[in-house]
């Protein structure tokens, strides 16, 4: 097994994260199955009880796992499936020692964080290095393990000393130190400096870990005597020294790592440059083809993303890319635009009325309304709000978790007439209860006690949009995080009142999805579809909200058997036979110069600011 560890200096948000996943796009590239593992020192279990605001959002796993977003950022861009061990966290890691101590594993030695700590992560990555996540048999051949923070954090000192000792237990030729780190431009003095990145590398080699490769993130590409200054005072060949500067999108960063030679860089480092004689090199054309494309869009599709985190973009991460990748597939320039759920309610009006005029100006002049995920009371009424204008308006409707129970409230208000319809998240005592605990659910445990992970949803029929873009799909398998539910004892008086229940579990009295079936798009599920959404294959109830607020829905839906999701079961027949999705020929799309890379936006795990 061959181990990549990327570090970050100077600052955190430099896009660690980006910079794993595009290195194990490009090691991929050069066939080479790769694995991912994301170190995070903060003393939680996991991410699944921290605010949006502390760590952005929260990646729900395959297995249930709540784990940071940067986990989002590898499935996306290798398209594979990770655990919740291949989150190491400081929480889970002392927890486990603990526990050994407790068994008596140590046989009455007293218990340190060395060598006890720095061996139970070392043992926690041999571990979780081997499992495949490709749907292969057989370990990987190479993990690429992100270090979450900055060096010189207190928190991150046992994990430093870990990875210092790993690098020896490993060997030479089994381990390859990748340092981001920032070389800025102070608008004073004008020009590119080094100190920041010489204090960083120094601090790491103190610590007992010397950087084989230097990713030195930037503006503008880096200046050649920048680069050698640099090669001289961090004791690292100017051929190790990569440039990650600011983009026109993040997928041109393994084009960027492979124009560099990075990859020729790390191969030779694990010693891997060539397969028998052959030397290795990177297979991008998809990469090159999908950055491109992306670049040239110009008609846009404007969404309007209403919730709670609006002043964190990263709270709604994987909702972002979703649509993002929709709108390459229906080749529309994404527009998202930002309304804060607050500010839509009635209260807002008297208080911030400029607020509030301009939220309700933005959700009247988007093409389609996206009401994603979310917890608690607060911004709750504009949800319902922006889902009655949505369906009274014939405004295309997609509500996730949380979205979907809204539309649900509101259609019981509206259509039936039902004032005081409420969930008991919101208000225990109303009458109308639509939105109920969930019976199985913990109201003294917090952290994972959710409804979490992949769980199948059935669909009724195959009449409905959710089944026809999911290529006339029977079911489909997608992951959830919610401890709220819609009551099944409302649903006959809501489905009489003309609310349609199309997907529901194994059991039949869990509503996954709902659909209004005389508006154009008004669609809600109860699951996360967002988390299973590749750049390649884009979410199915994504592509549709894209497609109908862009008026290429009707299209979309008569080819539904060409567009089935790999997490669903085909159900398109012709005379009994499944009839395979059709594939449209390859085309390569010729790659711009480098100089072309220069402008655009590279920061803190967005990716392209949107």
């Amino acid at each position: 097994m061959k181990y990549v560890v990327v570090s970050g200096g100077v600052v955190s948000g430099l896009g660690k994260g980006v910079t794993a996943s595009s290195i194990g796009a490009v090691l991929m590239g050069c066939g080479l199955r790769v694995t991912t593992i994301k170190i995070d020192p903060y003393l939680n279990t996991d991410a699944g009880t921290m605010s949006p605001f502390e760590h952005g959002e929260v990646f729900v796993l395959e297995d249930g796992g709540e784990a940071d977003l940067d986990l989002g950022n590898y499935e996306r861009f290798l398209d594979i499936k990770l655990t919740r061990d291949h989150n190491i966290t400081t929480g889970k890691v002392y927890q486990a020692v603990i526990d050994k101590e407790r068994r008596g594993d140590y046989l009455g030695k007293t218990v340190q964080v060395v060598p006890h700590i720095t061996d139970e992560i070392q043992d926690w990555i041999e571990r979780v290095a081997v499992k495949p996540v490709d749907g292969k048999e057989g370990p990987p051949d190479v993990c690429v393990i992100e270090l979450g923070g900055t060096i010189g954090d207190i928190e991150s000192m046992p994990f430093i000393e870990a990875l210092g000792q790993f690098s020896y237990l490993v060997g030479t030729g089994n381990f390859c130190l990748v340092h981001v780190s920032l070389v800025p431009v102070l608008n004073v003095v004008g020009e590119q400096k080094t100190k920041p990145t010489q204090h960083s590398v120094r601090g790491l080699r103190g610590l007992g870990l010397a950087p084989d490769i230097l990713a030195c993130r930037s503006t503008e590409p880096l200046e050649e005597h920048v680069a050698a200054k640099l090669s001289q005072f961090c004791h690292v060949p100017i051929s190790n020294i990569v440039n990650l500067h600011d983009v026109s999108n993040i997928w041109h960063i393994p084009l960027l790592l492979r124009d560099q030679k990075a990859h020729e860089a790390i191969l030779k480092v694990l010693d891997l440059q060539r397969i028998g004689k052959v030397p290795r090199e990177p297979k991008l054309a998809e990469w090159t083809e999908r950055a491109n494309k992306l670049d040239k869009l110009k008609t846009p599709v404007k969404i309007a993303m209403v919730g709670k985190y609006t002043s964190l973009s990263d709270s709604y991460l994987s909702v972002q890319k979703a649509l993002l990748h929709a709108s390459v597939a229906m080749e529309r320039k994404l527009v998202v635009e930002w309304v804060c759920s607050c500010d839509l309610e009635d209260s807002a009006a008297k208080e911030t009325p400029e607020a509030h005029q301009k939220a309700w100006k933005l959700l009247k002049g988007a093409g389609g309304v996206l009401v994603p995920g979310g917890f608690g009371d607060r911004g709750v009424q504009g949800k319902i709000l922006a889902a009655k204008y949505a369906r009274e308006n014939n405004v295309p409707y997609l509500g996730i978790c949380l979205g979907m129970q809204v539309a649900v409230i509101e259609f019981a208000r509206s259509v039936m007439k039902l004032s005081g319809a409420n969930s008991t998240e919101f208000d225990p005592a109303t009458p109308s209860p639509c939105v109920i605990f969930m019976p199985e659910g913990s109201k003294t445990q917090m952290g994972a006690t959710m409804r979490l992970g992949s769980r199948r949803t059935y669909f009724l029929g195959n009449n409905c949009k959710s089944s026809k873009l999911y290529g006339n799909a029977s079911s489909v398998d997608e992951r959830h995080r919610h401890r709220y539910e819609v009551n099944p004892e409302i649903v006959p008086e809501l489905e009489k009142a003309g609310l349609s229940f199309v997907g529901k579990d194994e059991s039949g009295r869990r509503m996954e999805i709902i659909e209004i079936p005389n508006h154009d798009f008004f669609i809600g599920a109860q699951f996360h579809p967002e988390f299973k959404s590749r750049p390649g294959k884009p979410s199915p109830l994504f592509l549709g909200l894209v497609a109908a607020a862009s008026g290429q829905l009707d299209l979309l839906l008569q080819r539904s058997c060409g567009i089935a999701s790999l997490n669903s079961t085909p159900r398109c027949t012709t005379n009994g036979t499944v009839v395979p999705p059709v594939k449209k020929p390859y085309t390569a799309v010729k790659k711009k110069p480098l100089k072309s890379l220069v402008n655009g936006y590279y920061a803190n795990s967005n990716g392209i600011q949107i």
